[in-house]
């Protein structure tokens, strides 16, 4: 195994990355320190109280009592206004304006959710201090389910996340770069095959893998308790099929570029759609039905949505086989393109 072609390049490609303590610290320090911010920032914590302007101009009548009866709400944060002024509702500074009168009036954006919320508080903490009473009695109970957090929501798209950009920049710009300083040229002459050359990336990454991974979810528990409820082997086969799947694509997509602004670029078009639409940061159902089929046939959504369908749901194998034969289809078909069309000079 010491002399095999396969097996040095390999060596060979873990000691140029650990050469390089930048790489080091986009692939192991980047997502520790992303899902330690957004962790802290996106944190369970009592909601804030909702913005409310109210028009307390001498022209406005009852404005103090609506005033008074909005302070002794819980949730609510009145802002007195000396003037008909929108301005703050138009940027965000508060979620409905109130204008006091024979008949109340309230000016809000419809298309933002905390202002409806807004709306719907303001007015029945108004009604009942008008004397509505509630004709049903009920009981509230707080309910706190288990991976119902962002940052539940946020590690396993932050495991997708950095298995596609070291998958694409860690072989993509890689070869490239490679082709451009004449050394692909060299590595003809040597004995061994265009196809070992192109899986010591592949088994490069893999390597990778087995370390970034473990780090990540370690750190999600320690750091905020994030849990594993399913299958640990199912989870590293599905994060080791989607390393694959974007080994084949880096590889494909540096098959043919003559240099790193083109590689570059060609990353950067593989990977912005999976950034924006893959749910790696909010869900995929945001998105309008019309989407949702080309959402779903991405790589990087088939092993965020399985991820975290292990992660948080505790799913089986056949829960996750879509997925995870997407997956394997587009690891297969990549590499095979990229072996057919990858060229040394």
């Amino acid at each position: 195994m010491r002399t095999d072609p396969l097996w040095q390049l390999t060596l060979a490609r873990l000691r140029m990355f650990f050469r390089e303590p930048s790489a080091v610290f986009w692939t192991f320090g980047f997502p520790l320190a992303l899902s330690l911010a957004l962790g802290v920032a996106f944190r369970n914590k009592p909601p804030d109280p909702v913005a409310v302007g109210v028009w307390s101009g001498p022209d406005a009548s009852g404005s103090r009592r609506v005033v008074e009866a909005l302070r002794g709400t819980n949730g609510i944060e009145v802002r007195e206004y000396y003037g008909p002024s929108t301005r703050d509702l138009s940027t965000g500074k508060i979620a409905l304006f109130v204008r006091p009168g024979e008949r109340l009036e309230y000016d809000f954006d419809p298309t933002r959710p905390e202002s409806r919320l807004a709306r719907e508080m303001v007015d029945n903490a108004l009604q009942r201090a008008s004397g509505r009473a509630d004709v049903l009695r009920t009981m509230d109970h707080p309910v706190a389910a288990p991976g119902s957090r962002y940052i539940d929501f946020l590690i396993p798209g932050l495991i997708g996340m950095n298995i596609m950009s070291g998958s694409m920049w860690g072989i993509g710009y890689v070869v490239v770069e490679m082709r451009t300083r004449k050394l692909l040229k060299r590595l003809m002459a040597t004995p061994m095959s265009r196809a070992q050359f192109l899986w010591s990336f592949v088994l490069m990454r893999a390597a990778f893998f087995f370390l970034e991974l473990p780090l990540l979810l370690l750190f999600g528990w320690l750091a905020f308790g994030v849990g594993v409820a399913g299958s640990l082997v199912l989870l590293v086969a599905l994060s080791l099929l989607g390393a694959v799947a974007f080994a084949g694509l880096g590889l494909l997509v540096a098959a043919r570029a003559q240099n790193t602004q083109t590689v570059s670029g060609l990353i950067n078009l593989v990977m912005l759609p999976m950034f924006i639409g893959s749910g790696v940061f909010f869900s995929t159902a945001r998105f309008p039905g019309f989407f949702q089929p080309f959402l779903r046939a991405l790589p990087l959504t088939a092993l965020n949505d399985s991820v975290r369908a292990v992660m948080i749901e505790g799913a089986g194998p056949r829960a996750v086989a879509g997925e995870a034969g997407l997956l394997a289809a587009i690891g297969a078909v990549s590499f095979a393109l990229a072996l057919r069309l990858f060229r040394w000079r």
